[in-house]
This record gives structure tokens, C-alpha cells and sequence, in this order.
């Protein structure tokens, strides 16, 4: 050991005290790593050990889990297979076959719904649960005709066996549910078959031990991973102790379910309900020994900069008077006593392109002097080293090493040491070429500039505030005014702008410098004139702005707007003309008018020809119905027609085609039409016309839409109100009323809805008003319109059971004939169209 030990120690010497010091900091370090890292690795495997155990006791309990469910679809199944046996041999009929299929579905919730088809697909009897939604019901007479449900038919009469099919939705979805086909076999003669058809939820919800369930996260999916059932885990954010028990979910295990297949996969994702107490414990047993250890590695570190700290300021202090002096961008240059070169720094040698010892030590004449300045240099040296500097410092040409040349400016001062003896001169170089070249710039700059000002095609002049001096005019002012400033003046004047100049009681000129900053800084003011000795109007602007002397100065520019005035003239007389069609603006109105009048009758007409389709594809479409639904849709066609007509006599500002009619007749074809929305709703309608009405003078088209405009908001009211069936109800009344000493007709529609709210009622009959999302807020509007373009008088008012709002009532009145021939229609000054607007 003696050996190694001695070839340490000399190693470790050799060494410096910075690659000590950081050797002496790995090892802790080192240590700390490996320590950290068997803790890890015996972490990991215990927890490994724990997660094997977690996923053994999964598996099994999902096997049996899937054991449970298995056996259910098997009892099933033979429940179903001897149905399908009695049904082959007769001893069961339709009757029977409903009564006990009724009877299992309602013994077994997952069974919703057994089908009893013949060897053509047709359905001859089918019993469905109480929760099978409607689409999905099978009516006697149907024909089976989904793809997955009849490729399933086709194998269970190829095989004669059951199959199972897991069945899709009507979109293509995957639906929760199972069908089951069994065969129904007649002396070994293929006859029909019987279709089960299985809710996976509750075969997932009856089927699955509670156990199972309450440790476990069950679902169903099919063979596409879509879930069927149940309600999987789903991802979250990893919390600290799932970080230390190295998961993030649960563990989780699939099998399929017999005898369904591949089709049908029961999963199970475990619930996380360890503590991680071994985890946990040793994760602060390792928290707790690596701060220690962190602790002793600081105290470490500590005493090693104390070290480092005199060795890098020693550095530092060196460092940094190099790195300033490198580091400035004026070139310096020392010389002693007798104009010898002793120091040059980085910026004088990258300005000049020679290095620092090709430079020091060089006596005149220097290497970048000039061929052709030397008598120049020389003087200006000599007065350097007797002490006749400049204090502006003075311009020199150096030469590159390269040959090219370039100006600079040179300052000298004397060079004192630390003991004040003067030693030499210093000198430092500044690199002005760019300055000189901006500076020609500006001057060819300000060259070109009075160029543009003279090419304009505007007067520009400038001369002082209350004076009559001209400053400055470009070549396009001398020719329309000459070289003097009555021109100027002129435009000042006529514009507006021009100043006043006040005279003191002395005669002198009040000072200005307290509002020249003020004026200076004011925007520019615009006017146009015409001045006639032009013949010209002319656009002038006007900006106060300090001359170059300091005096307050006025710029004025006239810019020729001759052409644009010409213009502006002939386009106020097309304004003018344009005025007499701003009215036909309001047209663009009556196309959402259009829209909603339409909407009753192409809905209709929809109606009809939907219900012929059905009943032509279910082929219970008679000689009878297919009349009666086209004279339906030619008679509400014939209406949309009419509706249109009656839109464009609005346009026209003509009177509504009032006639004498029949109330009874107006109401039935009212309620034949809203009655197709108030049965999509599940309203029930009912209507009570008093006897023996007399006839009123009105349009039977607009009067008709009012009623049906107002049942089918009636209808929308309650099923946005959330009605129990027993509360959904539209009561219509039409009776003989009274209105300010007048004879008429009073036609009331009340609902059972949730009402209106008070803020509601008073904007009810306002244009484009509505409390519907999608609405345009035209309807109530266009029917208080309607009504009282014929005379009549439209309110509305909440229906109240104590405190509480149980629905709306919607009413209106219309004068009698008699009454509307006496006053004749001279009395309506106001058409519909006009009323809308």
C-alpha cells in the first residue's frame, strides 16, 4: 500500500490549488451521486415488485369479472335460443311471443328489445324496453336493412348458429348495443330469426361484481377502442407522491368477452389507493442525507473561495487595466522626451494596420506618416515636444499600412509618471472620415433639397413674422409673384392667418420670444382662396417655424387645387341629383320581411312532401293521401305565392286587398297550418269560435299569419319553459268585443308558458326586437302592423296565478264590415311597408 500511497501524495502536489480545489469538490459529489443512486435502484425495485402484485390481482379480477358477464349473455342466450326453439315448432305464438318477451325484458334490463323476423328480414313482432328511443323502435312489416345487422343475419342462416354483432348507429357511430341472432329452425328448414339486442351498459352495470366495480374503473369497448360503457380514468396532472411512486395512472388490463369476441372488450383501469409509504419513506431518508451532504459540500466550497478569491483579484486588477485600454476605440500612442514611440494600444494598431512591434521604438519619420507631409509632420512634431498644444487638438492624414489614407484628429497631453516627472507626451488618435464624409453629405444633401424645393408644384415662401423681408421663395412663387413679399402677404392675408403686428406705446415692436416656442410647435393652417389676378384657387398653408438666425419666421405654401375645386363642384350637383333615390334604401328591408312571411308556407310544403317520402318508402302511401298531400302543398304553394304578391303591392305602397270574409274559415286554415308545429312540439291546440261571427273586411292571407305567428311563438314559449305534458297547452278564442264604442272581432291566443319578463313587454312590438337568439325581430313588429292596417288594436300581457307567471296572452281586435264601409279606406293614410319602416 506503500506504493500507491506515495504516487498519490506526489500526484496530488503537482497539481495546481484551482485543479485541487476542484477535485477536492467531485469527490463529495461523486459520493453523493452513488449514494443517491442505490437508493433509486432499490426504490425502483421494490416499487417494481409492488406494481407486479397490483397487476396480478387486476388481471384476476377482470377475468372474473369477465366470467360474470359471460355467463349472463349465456343464459341469455339460451333464454333466447329456446324462444327460437318453440317459435320452430309452433308452440308459441304472436300473442305469447309478446307476453314473454315482455317478460324477460322486463326480468333482465340488459335485454331492450327481442325481434321476431322471417326468412325475407320483414319483422313480425318485436317487444322493446320502456327506455329504447323511439328512432330504434322495430314496427311490424319493417325490413332489417342496417349493413352490420344484415351481414350478421345472412351468417347466422348460413351457419345456424347465434352470432353476435356489436351494432352501429345511424351515423356511422359504434351504439351501445348488442345484438344477438339466433336462428329459428322448421323440421331443419331455415324459417326467420329472432334478434336480441342487449344494452352494454347495463349488461357492464348488472353483469360486473360490485367488487369488482368499486376497485376498479370498468368499461366497455369495441374492437376500434370506442367506448361503450362505463367511464374510463382519465389523464391528470402528476401530483408529487405520483411522482415519487413512478406513475401517472392506473394499471389496467382488457379482456374480450365470450362468447361476443373481439368485438366486445371489458377493461378495468385499477384506482391508485396506495399511501407509497415505502416510497415516501425513502424519499425523505434520501432528502435528508443529500442535505447533509449539500451542507457539507457548501462548507466545503466556502473555504475554497476564500482561496480563490486573492488569486482572482490579483488576475483581475492585471486584467483590467489591459482589457481598458484595449478596449476603447481612440487610438493612444506614447512618446517620450525625444519623440520616440513607447506604447501604442490594440485601437491605434487595428487603425493604422500595424502591429504593436512594428510600432514601438520608432523614431520620426514614423511608418505611417505620409510620403508627401513630412515637412508638415515634422513641424507639427516639434511644436508637439516643445509643448504648444492645441486644446481643439489638430487634423492630420495617417497612412495605412496597406497604403490608403484616412483623416484624423490628434490631442496631446503631457505624460506624468507617478512620482510627477514629466516623461513624455500622450497622444490620442480619433478617426474622423466618417464625420467628414456625413458632413459632405449634408452639404450635397441640403444642395439637392433646394433642387426639389425649386422643382415643386407649389409656392413655397418663408419670411419673418411682421416683416415685409422675403426669406426664402422657390422658382414656382417668383413666377406667379416675383422676388418680393407681397405675395406672400397677399396669401397670409387672404388666408386668415396673417399676424398682427402690435405696436407698443413706444412704436416698437412687442417682443415675441415668450410665444415663439408655442407658435413654432402649433400645427399648420389650412385655407383655400382664389385669388384673381391668378385666376386661380389656391390651397395655402401656413406653419410658424425659427429662421436660421433665430428670428420667428412664417412658411407659407400654395398649392394649385384649381382642378379639385372644378371637381368637387360637379360631384355636390350628382349628390345633389343622387338625393331623389336615397329612398329606394328602404327596399333592402323588405327582404328579411320576405324571409320570415315565406317561412310558414315553404315549412308546410317541407312537411307534406317529408311525410309522403315516409310513408312512399314504407310503402303505406295511398291513391287517397298522396291527393290529399298535393292539394296540401299546391294550396300552400298557391299561399307562398299570394304572400309574395301581397309583399309587392307593399312595395307599391298600396292598401292591403281587404274583402268581406269569414272568420271561422280564417281560423280553420290557420290552425291547420300552426298545427304542424304545435304537434312537433307535443302542444296540445285548442280553439273556441263563437257562433253566427259576422263577417269583418280584411286580408285572409295576413290575417292568418298573425294567428299563426302568434301560436307558433305560443308553442316555442312552452317548450322553452320546460312544460310537464299535462301543461302544454294553446288555447285559441275568437268571440264578438267591444272597442271604444265600436263593434269588432277579438281573436285571443294564450299559452301556459314561462311569460315575458316586464322589460320585455315594453320593446315587445319594437322592429328588430326578440328574445330569441336567432330571431330578426320582425315578427311582432309586422303583425301589430298588419293589424292595424286594418283598423284594429294589438296587445299582449302575462297570465298570474297569485305572484307567479303562468303563461301569456297574446290578443287582438278587428272592426267589424259594417263599421270599416262607413269610414271607407280613405281613413288609412298608412300602408304596411310603412308601418315596418
Amino acid at each position: 500500500m506503500a506504493a500507491p500511497v506515495r504516487w498519490w501524495r506526489s500526484w496530488w502536489r503537482s497539481l495546481s490549488p484551482t485543479r485541487q480545489d476542484r477535485f477536492a469538490a467531485l469527490a463529495p459529489l461523486a459520493s453523493v451521486l452513488m449514494f443517491m443512486a442505490a437508493i433509486i435502484a432499490s426504490f425502483w425495485y421494490l416499487r417494481t415488485e409492488e406494481v407486479d402484485r397490483e397487476q396480478e390481482a387486476l388481471r384476476r379480477d377482470v377475468e372474473y369479472a369477465q366470467q360474470r358477464v359471460r355467463l349472463r349473455l349465456l343464459e341469455r342466450q339460451e333464454q333466447l335460443m329456446r324462444m327460437a326453439r318453440d317459435l320452430g315448432i309452433k308452440e308459441l305464438g304472436r300473442s305469447d311471443f309478446a307476453s314473454r318477451s315482455e317478460a324477460l325484458i322486463s326480468q333482465y334490463p340488459e335485454l331492450q328489445s327481442i325481434t321476431w323476423l322471417d326468412d325475407k328480414r320483414h319483422v313480425l313482432s318485436s317487444q322493446a324496453a320502456p327506455t329504447v328511443a323511439t328512432d330504434q323502435l322495430r314496427v311490424p312489416g319493417e325490413t332489417l336493412n342496417q349493413a352490420d345487422a344484415v351481414n350478421a343475419y345472412q351468417q347466422a342462416r348460413e351457419m345456424l348458429q347465434p352470432i353476435y354483432v356489436q351494432s352501429q348507429g345511424r351515423d356511422g357511430e359504434p351504439s351501445p348495443l348488442l345484438q344477438l341472432h339466433v336462428p329459428i329452425n322448421s323440421n331443419n328448414r331455415y324459417v326467420g330469426e329472432l334478434l336480441g339486442e342487449f344494452s352494454v351498459d347495463s349488461l357492464l352495470r348488472y353483469g360486473t361484481p360490485t367488487e369488482v366495480m368499486a376497485r376498479y374503473a370498468i368499461t366497455m369497448r369495441d374492437s376500434h377502442g370506442h367506448i361503450l360503457a362505463g367511464t374510463p380514468l382519465t389523464l391528470r396532472k402528476r401530483t408529487p407522491s405520483e411522482l415519487l411512486n413512478f406513475r401517472a395512472i392506473a394499471n389496467e388490463y382488457e379482456v374480450p368477452v365470450s362468447p361476443v369476441g373481439n368485438s366486445l372488450m371489458l377493461r378495468a383501469q385499477a384506482y391508485r389507493t396506495s399511501l407509497g409509504v415505502v416510497g415516501s419513506g425513502l424519499f425523505w431518508l434520501v432528502g435528508t442525507l443529500s442535505a447533509m451532504t449539500a451542507w457539507m459540500l457548501l462548507a466545503t466550497w466556502r473555504h475554497t473561495r476564500r482561496r480563490q478569491r486573492a488569486q482572482e483579484a490579483l488576475v483581475a486588477e492585471t486584467n483590467f487595466r489591459r482589457a481598458m485600454e484595449n478596449s476603447v476605440l481612440t487610438g493612444m500612442r506614447a512618446l517620450d522626451l525625444q519623440g520616440r514611440i513607447t506604447y501604442v494600444n490594440a485601437a491605434f494598431c487595428q487603425m493604422t494596420g500595424w502591429s504593436e512591434q512594428e510600432l514601438v521604438g520608432q523614431v520620426p519619420p514614423y511608418s505611417y506618416w505620409p510620403d508627401n507631409d513630412y515637412d508638415n509632420l515634422h513641424s507639427q512634431l516639434r511644436e508637439e515636444l516643445s509643448g504648444k498644444t492645441i486644446v481643439g487638438g489638430f487634423q492630420v492624414r495617417v497612412k495605412r499600412k496597406n497604403g490608403t489614407l484616412f483623416d484624423a484628429r490628434l490631442y496631446v497631453s503631457p505624460l506624468i509618471d507617478a512620482h510627477g516627472q514629466h516623461t513624455g507626451w500622450m497622444s490620442s488618435m480619433t478617426d474622423i472620415t466618417e464625420p467628414n464624409r456625413i458632413r459632405e453629405q449634408l452639404s450635397a444633401s441640403y444642395e439637392r433639397f433646394t433642387i426639389v424645393l425649386e422643382a415643386l408644384d407649389a409656392s413655397v415662401s418663408v419670411a419673418p413674422l411682421g416683416g415685409a423681408e422675403l426669406l426664402f421663395a422657390n422658382k414656382l412663387y417668383r413666377q406667379w409673384f416675383g422676388s418680393q413679399a407681397e405675395g406672400h402677404l397677399q396669401l397670409v392675408a387672404k388666408a386668415g392667418v396673417l399676424p398682427a403686428r402690435r405696436q407698443s406705446r413706444r412704436g416698437e415692436d412687442e417682443d415675441l420670444a415668450g410665444v415663439s416656442d408655442s407658435l413654432t410647435d402649433a400645427r399648420s393652417e389650412n385655407a383655400e382662396i382664389f385669388v384673381p389676378d391668378l385666376g386661380k384657387w389656391l390651397e395655402v398653408r401656413s406653419r410658424y417655424l425659427s429662421w436660421v438666425d433665430g428670428r420667428l419666421a412664417q412658411m407659407v405654401i400654395a398649392t394649385d387645387i384649381t382642378q379639385r375645386r372644378l371637381a368637387e363642384d360637379q360631384a355636390a350637383a350628382q349628390a345633389e341629383k343622387a338625393q331623389t333615390a336615397s329612398r329606394l334604401i328602404t327596399m333592402g328591408e323588405m327582404a328579411s320581411s320576405v324571409a320570415h312571411e315565406l317561412n310558414q308556407p315553404l315549412t308546410a310544403i317541407s312537411n307534406y312532401s317529408s311525410g309522403m317520402l315516409s310513408r312512399l318508402e314504407k310503402g303505406t302511401l295511398t291513391e287517397e293521401q298522396m291527393k290529399f298531400a298535393l292539394e296540401k302543398t299546391a294550396h300552400q304553394a298557391q299561399r307562398a305565392g299570394q304572400i309574395i304578391q301581397r309583399i309587392r303591392s307593399f312595395v307599391k305602397k298600396s292598401e292591403p286587398n281587404r274583402t268581406l270574409a269569414q272568420v271561422s274559415e280564417m281560423v280553420n286554415e290557420a290552425v291547420e297550418l300552426a298545427g304542424i308545429e304545435l304537434r312537433r312540439r307535443n302542444v296540445q291546440l285548442s280553439t273556441h269560435v263563437a257562433e253566427r261571427l259576422p263577417p269583418v273586411m280584411a286580408d285572409t292571407i295576413l290575417i292568418e299569419q298573425v294567428l299563426i305567428n302568434l301560436m307558433k311563438n305560443s308553442a316555442e314559449s312552452i317548450d322553452h319553459s320546460d312544460r310537464p305534458a299535462g301543461q302544454r297547452s294553446v288555447e285559441l278564442r275568437v268571440r264578438p268585443q267591444m272597442f271604444e264604442n265600436l263593434k269588432g272581432v277579438e281573436f285571443t291566443v294564450e299559452d301556459t308558458g314561462k311569460g315575458l319578463p316586464p322589460e320585455v313587454l315594453e320593446h315587445l312590438f319594437e322592429a328588430f326586437f326578440s328574445t330569441k337568439s336567432e330571431g330578426m325581430g320582425i315578427g311582432l313588429n309586422l303583425c301589430r302592423s298588419i293589424v292595424e292596417s286594418h283598423h284594429g288594436r294589438m296587445r299582449a300581457e302575462n297570465l298570474y296565478n297569485g305572484s307567479e307567471v303562468i303563461g301569456c296572452r297574446f290578443s287582438f281586435w278587428l272592426p267589424l264590415a259594417t263599421m270599416v264601409e262607413t269610414t271607407t279606406l280613405a281613413t288609412s293614410t298608412e300602408s304596411i311597408p310603412r308601418t315596418i319602416a
